[in-house]
């Protein structure tokens, strides 16, 4: 049996991987920085942060181990979407998507001492019209900051503003857990 260890600060994602009822530990040392040199297209973006975040582990992976780490980014336009970095800027985020499609991508990396696979899963999301006064109840009760695109599906957001969605739902949380889970068998 291999020890998996998930480097996730997120909640939900911690959440995510607990319900598929595998052990795991969670440890987010890294020394990764993320940030991306030069021109990279949107749906790299998750792909190589996920990437960067698995060879940027504190510490060298033992033989019975297997390490996960995801980065999840919003696309809207031409504009990638991370986590707001204050008020202002979740308040523009939500601006920006209000009334729109966008798509939300997750890259999920997958290592062990002798192979490493990163994959990615895409959901299009529709958010209806948002009123400001939405927007700044959202922001000021619900605090999104830890959140890429500036907001949670399974939040009041979700549940007043998105009118449907193409793909899936974890996904658009943050974790595609049935990807996980497919690749988790190869490498068990």
């Amino acid at each position: 049996m291999k020890r998996i260890i998930l480097c996730s600060n997120s909640p939900r994602r911690q959440e995510l991987l607990a319900g598929l009822d595998i052990p795991f530990t969670v440890d987010t040392g890294n020394t990764f920085e993320e940030r991306l040199e030069g021109e990279v297209e949107a749906h790299e973006v998750p792909r190589l942060l996920s990437a960067g975040k698995s060879q940027g582990f504190h510490r060298p992976l033992e033989q019975d181990e297997v390490l996960i780490t995801s980065d999840t980014v919003v696309i809207v336009g031409r504009e990638v979407l991370g986590k707001p970095h204050s008020r202002e800027d979740a308040v523009r985020m939500l601006q920006l998507l209000s009334g729109r499609a966008h798509e939300v991508v997750t890259a999920v990396t997958i290592r062990d001492c002798s192979r490493q696979e990163t994959f990615s899963v895409s959901t299009q999301v529709h958010f209806e019209v948002l009123a400001q006064q939405q927007i700044d109840y959202y922001i000021d009760h619900y605090q999104p900051f830890d959140k890429a695109g500036a907001y949670g599906i399974q939040e009041w957001i979700g549940y007043v503003g998105i009118s449907s969605i193409e793909g899936s739902f974890y996904n658009v949380m943050g974790f595609p857990v049935h990807r996980v889970w497919e690749a988790l068998q190869r490498f068990l």
